[in-house]
């Protein structure tokens, strides 16, 4: 997988003016912290941030902590400010490259599923999948194709296979399937038909008198 390098200057935690007055200059407090070290509260240039926030892949950082020796770590939390959506703080988790990490990485399809020709469409379920490997073996991206894909099939975790790589999700998760659209459906009342009532004519049944003549 690819690396990013960042320098960063180590800062003292401090009140929340000296926060904002960081970012106001251009620069995104965080925290370092590793197996076995105290956490080292640092700050980075936001531009350097964004090859490694805005993107669809993982990457390695090699993080220069005030020409200290370079520390391998990977982005393990991140915010935003809700109104600006600027980065506001990140999280840095140090790792060894002969130690396996627990790690999120984004899902890529390819291909076009040949039920979206039959009137399906694509339902994404996972956009990432979380992962146990060692640094080395992470994978920038996982990528599905879909193209066997009709209506009412689906790819699960079991059906993924990545060398040396161990997904952390039930087998049975669903991470893309083709499904037919919500059709809308308009519910109209039932009409109801008046049951119209048969008039019967009774039948009269007289008896008549038998008039037996004499003779």
């Amino acid at each position: 997988m690819s690396e990013i390098s960042i320098k960063a200057k180590k800062r003292v935690l401090s009140t929340k003016g000296t926060v904002n007055k960081l970012r106001k200059n251009g620069e995104v407090p965080g925290i370092f912290y590793a197996k076995g070290i105290e956490p080292i509260p640092i700050s980075v240039p936001e531009l350097s941030l964004n090859p490694l926030v805005y993107t669809s892949e993982t990457h390695i950082v090699n993080l220069d902590i005030e020409n200290d020796e370079s520390k391998k770590s990977i982005l393990k939390n991140i915010q935003f400010d809700p109104v600006t959506d600027k980065i506001i703080h990140f999280d840095l988790l140090g790792i060894s490259l002969d130690q396996q990490i627990e790690i999120e990485v984004p899902v890529s399809l390819e291909g076009q599923a040949k039920g979206i020709k039959e009137g399906g469409i694509i339902q994404q379920s996972i956009h990432k999948l979380s992962i146990l490997c060692l640094p080395g073996d992470i994978p920038e991206h996982i990528t599905i194709n879909v193209s066997n894909l009709g209506i009412g099939d689906a790819i699960h975790v079991k059906d993924l296979a990545i060398d040396k790589v161990k997904f952390l999700h039930n087998d049975d998760v669903i991470i893309v399937s083709v499904v037919m659209p919500r059709a809308q459906v308009e519910t109209t009342p039932s009409a109801v038909e008046g049951a119209g009532e048969e008039k019967m004519e009774p039948e009269v049944i007289s008896k008549g008198k038998q008039v037996e003549e004499e003779e």
